[in-house]
């Protein structure tokens, strides 16, 4: 009977934690002005016909907070890339010199800053979901379990919620770290 709701506890916690890193991931890719090579984590390219990341196929680095600089491992990937940042639909406009590409990362405007504060919302209103979900089915897994007394049940689901609360809270000082640093000039 415990080793049962041990497990319960186990899945709801490693589900919630998942949708942690799953936020920090996401927000990793909403740029707050400066230049970061974490900014094309998204782009693939075509490498000997199969989808590549970028980092497997090229150095990625930024000399200074303006600009990202991608510099392929084998010279005639340059279009490829070009393309690949391209289509990755990034707001990024590439220049090829014939050896690296750079990006320059323009200055957020007023306007752009709150936009990006509302997708950061989003993503963290949807890890959220995730949490209380997660909450939700243990609840009824337990609910659902004829072994558990009345009382187990409610501590159980008491536990439950506070992991919840704790979650929520995380998710919470994430969210408003990542404000912060898209609203600061």
């Amino acid at each position: 009977m415990e080793e049962e709701l041990e497990f319960i506890f186990e899945s709801v916690k490693e589900a919630m934690t998942n949708a942690i890193k799953h936020l920090e991931k996401k927000l990793l890719n909403i740029r707050a002005g400066k230049a970061n090579t974490s900014m094309l984590g998204s782009v693939v390219v075509e490498y000997y016909g199969s989808l590549t990341p970028l980092t497997q196929v090229a150095n990625v680095n930024t000399p200074d907070g303006r600009t990202i600089v991608v510099q392929p491992w084998e010279k005639k990937l340059l279009v490829d890339i070009e393309k690949a940042i391209m289509n990755a639909n990034l707001g990024f406009n590439p220049m090829n010199n014939g050896e690296n590409i750079i990006i320059n990362v323009p200055a957020l405007t007023e306007e752009r800053r709150i936009d990006l504060a509302k997708q950061a919302k989003v993503e963290a209103e949807e890890a959220k979901i995730v949490v209380r979900n997660s909450r939700k089915d243990a609840n009824n897994e337990i609910k659902k379990n004829e072994e558990f007394s009345d009382d187990l049940k409610k501590n159980a689901e008491q536990d439950i919620q506070d992991m919840t609360n704790k979650y929520i809270e995380s998710i919470n000082s994430i969210f408003e770290s990542k404000e912060k640093e898209i609203m600061t000039l």
